[in-house]
């Protein structure tokens, strides 16, 4: 089956997408990115993901004003992969542009890279209900981590990491403060307390976080956005992650220790519920 993208207001075919070798992501992994979810071709909170793109473009001063184009782009993309009756995800990848040279100043008059493709993105059923287990390092990655940059090389490292060890996701340290995942939200309950970190230019503003905890106001579950370290972490009554792929994953086990009774906890289990409640909205 032919896999079509978009490139610079072209869709497609994948296999003869090209992009300029001077192009700044490449050369500096100088862009941003996001990662939206359509269920069976519905776009779950898709203005929250145009927001933060917006802010991220802003913040990294790349001039792109066409995103209030992006969602009929996003959807002709379903269609044309014929994606409309599945789960399914969007990439979309700005860089700045390719350049005559190579600056480490920002050249004026160049054109953004706008790339973006769609893929199957089931959700993963077993590790939903069984949980997953998880390893914990040092954030070795850089005080911006509020702008969803394509600059990932610290999170691939660590993740790979995590895969190494039998595990499917890194949650980090750093000065002595849990942060959150390579690519996920970080949760935990005590005491029936959902806790997370506050936003900070440290942490994602996860699209799925931002949920769990209206979530939380809905249903009057109690939480509190606070810094907790590691020790806290191992001792909580449940832990889970939060994102668009991770959708609200238990965590059963970190760095070999048991969390709770090594199952998905009550609450945990609630959230699940409503979330992909306000999925099926």
């Amino acid at each position: 089956m032919m896999n079509i993208v978009y490139l610079n207001g072209q869709f497609i075919p994948k296999e003869d997408a090209r992009i300029s070798p001077d192009d700044r992501g490449f050369l500096f992994a100088d862009g941003v990115y996001e990662v939206a979810k359509y269920y069976k071709g519905k776009a779950f909170r898709y203005q929250d993901h145009l927001d933060r793109l917006n802010r991220s473009l802003a913040e990294i001063q790349i001039n792109f004003a066409d995103t209030n184009k992006l969602e009929a782009i996003f959807e002709e993309l379903i269609i044309r992969n014929n994606l409309a009756d599945q789960d399914a995800g969007i990439y979309l990848q700005i860089t700045r542009g390719g350049a005559s040279s190579r600056s480490h100043f920002f050249p004026k008059n160049i054109e953004p890279t706008v790339y973006a493709y769609a893929f199957p993105f089931p959700s993963s059923v077993d590790k939903l209900e069984n949980g997953i287990k998880v390893i914990s390092r040092e954030d070795i990655r850089w005080h911006r981590c509020d702008i969803k940059s394509v600059s990932l090389l610290p999170n691939t490292l660590l993740n790979n990491e995590a895969v190494e060890n039998g595990a499917l996701e890194c949650v980090m340290v750093r000065d002595g403060y849990m942060t959150e995942g390579t690519h996920s939200s970080l949760f935990a309950v005590k005491d029936r307390v959902v806790i997370t970190r506050p936003l900070s230019n440290l942490i994602l503003p996860g699209i799925t976080r931002k949920v769990v905890l209206e979530i939380c106001k809905e249903d009057s579950i109690p939480f509190e956005e606070r810094l907790f370290t590691k020790d806290e972490l191992y001792q909580m009554d449940e832990v889970f992650l939060a994102g668009t792929g991770s959708e609200i994953m238990p965590v059963v086990e970190i760095d070999d220790k048991i969390i709770g009774n090594k199952k998905p906890g009550t609450i945990t289990r609630l959230l699940q519920k409503k979330f992909f409640e306000k999925v099926a909205e």
